[in-house]
């Protein structure tokens, strides 16, 4: 198992040939990023993304390397990156619209933990009122201790990691979630302090005696759940951000549809994350992912109306 490369992985499991290129050539992408975290500037870039954060300079050369590699690919119509202002229109004979977050958790690379580059892949060049059913890819990379790489086509979710020759080989097939969860990442919990359901669901975790289970990034925590197959990962709103912090197009759908291939679930509380139409880049939702039945727990817990 594991001298199967990514490329004959995709090959042998049916994957369409162009889209098993562009899935390698977004692999390849990922190996310069490891190389800018290892050698590049951490330090602040001077400009702000179309949220108001503050980029760093790898957010801003991670979104350049992975941009270039799309555009070199001849496969991409159009992407969206949470690095960008819009959705930027690449190739009108390309077939794909990947959408991106080049570098999630970018600012925990100066405390040297572990962050990722997220991506999804739809078959059509746009994106208004897709969901994430529409989705025929996902992927992420997480550069940790060992650099993975996690994937699903609809057909699985698979595990690959990067060797001592920089080539991607499988390391964990089919990954299946428990139903039940016995660990939980909790974002954002700040907001026990004013949402008194979430507080309840904070409360239900602690007295169910779920280990502690959090890193600060999503990437991190979800693998986790992937490789530990089984958990919770929440990230509510607040009274003053109610929908939250993370974003819908390059986050919670690209994770949720990653989740949903092994077996588990991804809710904004009341409504399936797959479910939800894209209506702007800049749309965020709250996100609990993870074991079916946890997931599901959540939603009794907190009965949080329409909207």
């Amino acid at each position: 198992m594991k001298d199967t490369s990514l490329n004959n992985f995709l090959y042998q499991n049916g994957a369409k040939d162009d889209l098993r290129h562009l899935i390698i050539d977004i692999a390849t992408s990922s190996k310069y990023i490891i190389h800018s975290i290892k050698t590049g500037d951490l330090g602040i870039a001077g400009t702000s993304n179309l949220y108001g954060e503050k980029q760093l300079a790898l957010d801003i050369l991670s979104d350049k390397i992975i941009t270039d590699s799309l555009i070199e690919s001849n496969l991409v119509c159009a992407l969206a990156s949470e690095e960008k202002e819009d959705i930027q229109t690449i190739d009108s004979a390309g077939k794909y619209a990947v959408v991106f977050d080049p570098l999630d958790g970018s600012s925990l690379v100066g405390t040297n933990l572990a962050v990722g580059s997220i991506f999804g892949i739809f078959e059509s060049n746009d994106l208004n009122n897709k969901t994430g059913k529409d989705l025929i890819a996902a992927l992420y990379v997480m550069y940790g201790p060992r650099t993975t790489l996690i994937f699903s086509i609809g057909n699985g979710v698979h595990e690959f990691t990067l060797n001592d020759v920089y080539e991607y080989v499988l390391t964990k097939k089919n990954i299946i979630i428990s139903n039940t969860a016995s660990s939980f990442s909790p974002g954002n919990i700040n907001s026990i302090k004013t949402n008194s359901k979430y507080n309840n669901l904070f409360t239900h975790w602690i007295t169910s005696n779920y280990k502690l289970r959090y890193s600060g990034g999503m990437v991190p925590d979800v693998n986790s759940i992937l490789l530990r197959e089984e958990g919770i990962f929440s990230y509510p709103g607040t009274n003053k951000t109610p929908k939250g912090k993370l974003r819908l197009l390059y986050e919670c759908i690209p994770m949720a549809y990653i989740i949903s291939n092994a077996g588990g679930k991804a809710s904004n509380g009341y409504k399936d994350i797959l479910d939800i139409k894209i209506e702007s880049v800049n749309q965020r939702t709250p996100i609990f992912i993870g074991s079916k039945n946890a997931v599901e727990k959540v939603e009794e817990l907190l009965k949080v109306g329409a909207g």
